[in-house]
């Protein structure tokens, strides 16, 4: 088998959006979906167990980005070849997975990417608020000048990763917050991984996950001050 594609699925209170989820995923994309509950007071866990999704669990919780380790920590021990990172709140289309897989199956890209912004419309048809809209606009602009890439967006939670990306990376010294994510890509970068992006649908409801207005603020300076951390480092080698 020269590929093993596993799907984690890093979960917080997902029950009511997990099946739709699950059912989204297209079949024979992924050899086995791996769920991580990071601590959830709902019934996330006891429905991905009766769902028969392979399931692991935070005692408490943990994180964003302590979530994400596990995930990944999980499918290189399972010797996944290709990692998605699929949200179960049902944020993402998960038909976009197989295009992402076979970007990093082709030995086109190393990490792809999944952008909710292809057009400003879109992405406010979909539900993205104008302001979330308009921040991510400018921290992806000012991301991909100071790293020299081309990516329609630098914080999206659908993401595919080559292992051997994972195995590069120093993630677990990363943080356990939502600022995991960035970290991830501006390392990727700075290691010289081929890092691309593909258009997906937005959908912002009630029901998907969101962080409130006060850290999406700590968000944006955290994103501002990894990337400046990005370029003082590369300006010095």
């Amino acid at each position: 088998m020269k590929h093993k594609v596993i799907i984690v699925l890093p979960a917080y209170n997902a029950e009511k959006t997990l099946l739709r989820t699950l059912r989204a995923i297209p079949k024979g994309v992924a050899h086995e979906i791996i769920l991580n509950d990071d601590g959830s007071t709902d019934r996330t866990v006891r429905r991905a167990k009766k769902w028969g999704i392979t399931t692991f669990q935070h005692t408490s919780n943990r994180g964003y980005g302590a979530n994400q380790k596990t995930c990944y920590n999980l499918a290189l021990a399972r010797h996944a070849s290709i990692i998605v990172v699929l949200h179960p709140d049902f944020q993402y289309d998960p038909q976009i997975i197989p295009y992402l897989v076979d970007f990093i199956k082709e030995d086109y890209f190393d990490v792809m990417l999944g952008s909710r912004i292809r057009t400003r419309q879109e992405a406010l048809a979909g539900g993205m608020p104008l302001s979330k809209y308009y921040t991510n606009r400018i921290l992806t602009f000012i991301q991909n000048i100071v790293t020299g890439q081309n990516l329609g967006e630098w914080h999206t939670g659908l993401q595919a990763y080559s292992s051997k990306v994972l195995k590069a990376v120093p993630y677990e010294a990363f943080s356990d917050d939502f600022i995991f994510a960035t970290q991830m890509f501006l390392a990727s970068s700075k290691k010289g991984f081929r890092m691309g992006d593909i258009p997906v649908p937005v959908r912002y409801f009630p029901e998907a996950s969101s962080i409130n207005f006060n850290r999406s603020a700590r968000y944006a300076l955290l994103t501002l001050y990894e990337t400046l951390k990005y370029l003082i480092k590369a300006n010095r080698s």
